[in-house]
Formats: C-alpha cells, structure tokens, sequence
C-alpha cells in the first residue's frame, strides 16, 4: 500500500474493482475482483474463500490479512536485528489465521507466526529470540488488530564453512 506522510500521520491506500450483478442471489455472482495498491504498478487477482463461493486459485481477505500479519513481523524483525549489529541470513514464515465458524461475529480468532531465522556462525541466539519479541511488539499490523497474534519463531545458526 502507498504511504503518504502528512502532518504526522501516514495515509495507506489501496484500489479495488469488481464488476457483475447480483440481482439472480447470493450463489450465482462472482467472487473475482482486482486489487492494487499504488503506486505499485502490479494489481492482484482477489477472490472470497472457497468456503464462501471464492475462486481456490485466488488470494483472498482473510490470506492477506494473515499475509500483512507475517510480512509486517518480518520487517520489524529485520529492523531490530540490523540496529542491533545481528546478523541474519535467512527468515522464512509458515503463518495460519483460524477463523472458528461457532465465534460471533466471524473473524479470525488468532494468528500465529512461525518464522524460521537462519543467523550468522557465531551469533548468539538468546539474543534474536529477545528481538523475535520486540519486534512483535513493535509490528504496526498486530498492534492494529483485535485479533490474537502468537509468534512460534525458530531460530537456528548457519553451518560452519568447512576450510579449503
């Protein structure tokens, strides 16, 4: 999403489009929509949930919610790690957003986050495990959300270069 920065705040925007009629009922008009966020110059494809007559082969809100979730912990990890001095080599997320369908209103309960940190030989890795913690307190999108978000983080040393 585009960032503007005006009198203190941050404005974030993003376009949407969809096209259709709904006029036969709930189960006859179509899910597909576009997306974009400027200035990014590539929109996405957009569907519901399949469970709520989305396109599968589509992203969908409550993904790209579980998405921002995800990406924002990664940045925020990044930032601390690197005003840290810390090396970090690798970071890769397996996030899972559960929305139960028995909870009123329907929303995403909890997001859990579990990145896998490779860091630099040597590294001490009591050290990240304290920054995995920051920076989730520091995560704009979590701090926006209702919703609960738990941090599952491994994080592990890079093999030793064997010498030549």
């Amino acid at each position: 999403m585009s960032a503007e920065h005006r009198a203190g705040a941050h404005t974030y925007r993003a376009t949407l489009a969809w096209e259709g009629s709904t006029g036969a009922g709930y189960t006859a008009y179509a899910r597909e929509h576009e997306g974009a966020v400027p200035p990014a110059t590539e929109g996405f494809a957009l569907s519901a949930d399949p469970h709520f007559r989305g396109d599968a082969t589509r992203a969908n809100p409550e993904q790209l919610l579980v998405l921002a979730a995800s990406s924002c912990q990664l940045l925020s990890f990044l930032h601390v790690a690197a005003s840290a001095g810390l090396d970090v080599l690798d970071y890769t997320d397996d996030a899972e957003g559960v929305m139960p369908e028995d909870v009123r209103p329907l929303r995403l309960t909890r997001i859990t986050l579990r990145p896998r940190v490779l860091v630099a030989v040597g590294s001490d890795v009591s050290r990240f495990h304290a920054l995995v913690h920051e920076a989730h307190a520091s995560c704009f999108i979590a701090n926006s959300l209702t919703t609960e978000v738990v941090v599952e983080a491994t994080v592990e040393v890079a093999p030793k270069e064997n010498p030549s």
